[in-house]
């Protein structure tokens, strides 16, 4: 007897990677419900072979599931994650509604997979923020060999952490710099992104820091080990698909860059790419694009700093950043004997 998962937000860029995750995975499915707005109701979206027509998450009872992938913001999520899980659904949720409660497990399952047992509480599991993901997949096994003492992390986001709507808005202002009677102005940035840079990503806090930067702190300590110190520069760059970070690692004991490099080969969700004898030996956004796993090149030792490693890690933030984190949260839980409300 197989599962029943509602996706909510499944119009959406993560909602509709969801449905492409979760049809390929090995989960026995009995049947899957897309949900979203009223306004989408009644549009269709693909779920492998198969035709799904979205219902309305205002009627729809969550009764009929036994998990919800939940993908349609934080405002959406506060309200209607409590009302789900009261229905026996487990929420998966992809927004940042619920990563800090005490009562919801934070999960990326290549680094605390048990963590999901929590669930129990409030019958919610939050999927941390994309950047924060493919980092502590890195950090983890180096962690568990060295001790991480600190971490200095520099982001390059692309806008499809925005949603359709930045990346519309990067595609429209491209066009008219080659176009100049065609003006695009910033909606959905602070300032122009077509060939540009932003060192903003969400509001700024009372600290400096923007809040995206502070969930990689807050939430690396949640995950991973609240011993360890973060501190994050977060910038939105001008791709449309794949984040790409570069990372200085202290660590308590010694560890090589050889270490390193051969214990990440071994380790899960990870694959290393790291030529420095050839041309291009490297990983870029743009080839991780579709891709599960988070890359990691460039590993070398930090001349100026005892046992500090820099790397460079990228992932596809709409597949390892949400969808398939989610999705592998989902396995987690079966795997470890979820029965869901039929069982």
């Amino acid at each position: 007897m197989g599962y029943r998962f509602a996706i909510v937000g499944a119009t959406g860029n993560v909602g509709t990677e969801m449905l492409e995750i979760l049809a390929g995975s090995d989960i026995e499915i009995d049947e899957v419900f897309a949900v979203a707005s009223r306004k989408s109701v009644g549009r269709v979206v693909s779920f492998g072979d198969q035709e799904l027509k979205c219902v309305d998450l205002e009627t729809f009872d969550f009764a009929k599931c036994d998990i919800a992938l939940m993908s349609a913001g934080g405002e959406i999520s506060k309200e209607w994650s409590p009302k789900i899980a009261a229905k026996g659904a487990v929420v998966i949720d992809n927004s940042s509604a619920w990563r800090m409660d005490p009562d919801v497990p934070l999960v990326v399952p290549e680094v605390n997979a048990a963590a999901v047992d929590g669930y129990t509480k409030k019958n919610i599991i939050a999927n941390p923020n994309c950047s924060t993901i493919q980092m502590v997949v890195a950090l983890k096994p180096l962690h568990d060999r060295a001790t991480i003492k600190r971490v200095v992390v520099s982001t390059y986001q692309s806008v499809s952490g925005g949603g359709k709507k930045a990346m519309d808005e990067l595609w429209e202002q491209t066009k008219s710099v080659f176009h100049p009677q065609e003006t695009f102005p910033p909606v959905n940035f602070p300032k122009q992104i077509a060939f540009n840079v932003i060192p903003q990503i969400d509001v700024f806090m009372d600290s400096g820091d923007t809040k995206e930067e502070w969930k990689m702190k807050a939430e690396t300590k949640k995950i991973l080990d609240p011993k360890v110190k973060v501190t994050a520069t977060c910038v939105r760059v001008p791709t449309f698909v794949g984040h790409a970070e570069s990372l200085n690692i202290e660590f308590e004991n010694e560890i090589t860059a050889d270490d390193a490099r051969e214990l990440l080969r071994e380790s899960p969700g990870i694959m290393v790419y790291d030529k420095p004898e050839e041309e291009g030996g490297y990983i870029t956004p743009i080839e991780c694009v579709g891709e599960y796993a988070t890359y990691i090149s460039r590993i070398r030792e930090d001349s100026t700093q005892e046992n500090t490693l820099n790397l460079w890690c990228v992932s596809d933030n709409l597949r390892k950043g949400a969808a398939l984190n989610t999705v592998q949260i989902a396995e987690v839980m079966i795997n470890r004997g979820f029965k869901g409300q039929a069982r």
